[in-house]
């Protein structure tokens, strides 16, 4: 067969892959000899001497080994695993780090980022679809959900993070952007009465849910404190008596420059809260409080699904950070 190899990596380390995606989905049984030298080089329309480095890279990988005058053998079936995120982050890295720290050398981890783009989403699903043993997808919007994963086994899906659409039988780890928020906020309501208004700040055309924006009127409304929603942080002054509440890391830099600029002192003048935890909360000032679920249980419970294959469904609770800036 003719394989189209691209110009991202080496011809070796596509063809090693290539291999040892056909090895993780049973093509090659464990312990059963692979082809020869020469019929993967007529196979696959590449030199012998690319072949013989691809099985030089499989055998340091220890998916495969050799006997002298008996060829190449499978000893360890690799599984690929699909981790498709939304965009970088911190929080991510954190995510990303516990997820494979708890996973073997047997498992390969691909890992995309698909920017909230549905057009890209959607082609990567559909271009890996039969090429994984497991799919880890934070999907790219909380209330719509791609058709592509629908042809995915069940068995076989984790869905991280956005999950307000229907997940029938798939499992999920996700977060819940409205009533976990006013639980959270509701944590925080000896500290918040200190102040005289509260200000959401979440930016036109985010990608973070709406329904944080509709939780939080309703909790302002609950306990009678003013407020305000923030989309566009050029227009936002730092103001004393008011909490601000930042979705994107960006912002809380914003709000810290503003503060420093009018002279007030973050913590005593105005109050700040941040959107996910990350470790530069804790040294930022007297440290910025902070509202996340815990990325580190999230990656170590994705590990667990891929490890036990057993169904999860679960949404984290958001945890409260205090620190000196509330």
């Amino acid at each position: 067969m003719k394989v189209a190899f691209g110009q991202q990596t080496t011809k070796v380390k596509q063809l090693a892959d290539l291999i040892s995606q056909d090895i993780s989905m049973g093509k090659y049984k464990v312990e059963n000899a692979l082809p020869s030298i020469n019929r993967l080089s007529q196979d696959y329309k590449v030199s012998r001497d690319t072949v013989f480095k691809a099985f030089i890279d499989l055998k340091e990988r220890g998916i495969i080994d050799s006997t002298p005058g008996k060829g190449y053998f499978v000893v360890n079936r690799q599984k690929n695993i699909l981790l498709l995120l939304d965009e970088y982050s911190p929080f991510k890295d954190t995510l990303y780090n516990s997820f494979v720290k708890r996973l073997s050398t047997k498992y390969k981890v691909d890992l995309w980022f698909h920017q909230y783009n549905e057009s890209l989403f959607n082609t990567i699903i559909r271009d890996s679809i039969g090429r994984y043993n497991k799919y880890v997808v934070m999907n790219f919007d909380n209330e719509k959900f791609s058709p592509y994963l629908y042809k995915i086994d069940p068995s076989r899906l984790l869905l991280l993070d956005f999950g307000k659409f229907d997940k029938r039988e798939y499992s999920y780890i996700c977060q819940d952007f409205g009533e976990y928020f006013y639980r959270a906020m509701s944590q925080l309501s000896a500290r918040i009465q200190h102040y005289q208004k509260l200000v959401l700040c979440i930016a036109k055309g985010s990608k973070h849910p709406e329904e944080t924006s509709k939780y939080f009127k309703r909790y302002c409304m609950d306990c009678h404190v003013d407020y305000s929603v923030m989309e566009n942080m050029d227009e936002l002054e730092v103001r004393p008596g008011e909490v601000y509440i930042a979705v994107r890391q960006v912002d809380v830099v914003e709000i810290v420059k503003k503060s420093r600029i009018a002279g007030l002192t973050c913590g005593m003048d105005f109050g700040l809260i941040a959107y996910n935890d990350t470790p530069a909360y804790e040294v930022i000032d007297k440290g910025i409080t902070a509202m996340s679920i815990d990325w580190r249980k999230m990656g170590a419970m994705t590990a667990d699904f891929i490890l036990s294959g057993k169904r999860i469904q679960v949404y984290l609770p958001i945890e409260i950070h205090l620190r000196g800036s509330l």
